[in-house]
């Protein structure tokens, strides 16, 4: 009943988060989205920059990914949409938006699914594991933490990709195509890294995509 009201007026229920402040999950037009105060966090136009990102990757050689900012987990289901239906480790600080993934978005753990809750820095620092696509989608609110800008945070992410692994970072809404936020990205991913920078992608985001080459 909710979904079909949903196509007359937007029905919102509002969630409070002690990281995200609060949170909105909203019925519009026969789909459910996730907001916080300013952003979109998952299903709406998040999903379609994350989408692009996707668009530039060979799935069918991948046999693992890990998801850096799990958020409601719509990239997840971009991901099986896409036919991806082998491993995927989502990493999530928070727990309330771990709880409404699967209480709003029906995200269940299963064989080919781990969640874990954890600061993504400190699960990158600490995993012995390798992934073969790394997507790093990590905002609170607006704003990317700095310190997943900084050289240890982008040299953990490096040891944990595989040889050949692909990258795909959002690195941030409305950034200057000559930001130095990018150019620091850069140096720090460093010459083993083949990586372009997609600017306003759906109209807003900053994507960094590319490959990891072993010498």
């Amino acid at each position: 009943m909710r979904k079909l009201l949903s196509y007359f007026w937007p029905i919102t229920k509002r969630f409070s988060s002690e990281i995200n402040g609060i949170l909105e999950v909203t019925y519009n037009n026969g789909k459910k989205v996730l907001d916080s105060t300013n952003a979109n966090y998952s299903y709406g136009s998040l999903q379609k920059i994350l989408e692009f990102g996707i668009s530039k990757v060979d799935m069918q050689q991948l046999e693992n990914v890990l998801i850096l900012g799990m958020g409601g987990g719509s990239v997840i289901h971009s991901l099986r949409k896409m036919g991806f239906s082998k491993h995927i480790l989502a990493v999530e600080i928070d727990p309330e938006i771990i709880k409404l993934a699967k209480s709003e978005f029906n995200i269940e753990e299963a064989s080919n699914l781990k969640i874990v809750q954890q600061d993504a820095s400190k699960y990158v620092e600490g995993c012995s594991d390798t992934f073969q696509l790394i997507i790093i989608d990590i905002f609170i609110d607006l704003t990317v933490p700095t310190k997943f800008y900084e050289k240890e945070f982008c040299q953990n992410v490096s040891k944990i990709l595989d040889n050949v692994g692909v990258l795909i970072f959002n690195v941030g809404v409305n950034l200057d195509p000559n930001s130095q936020v990018l150019e620091m990205l850069l140096s720090h991913f460093g010459i083993n890294f083949k990586l372009q920078a997609y600017s306003k992608v759906n109209g807003t985001n900053t994507l960094l995509i590319g490959k990891k080459y072993s010498h």
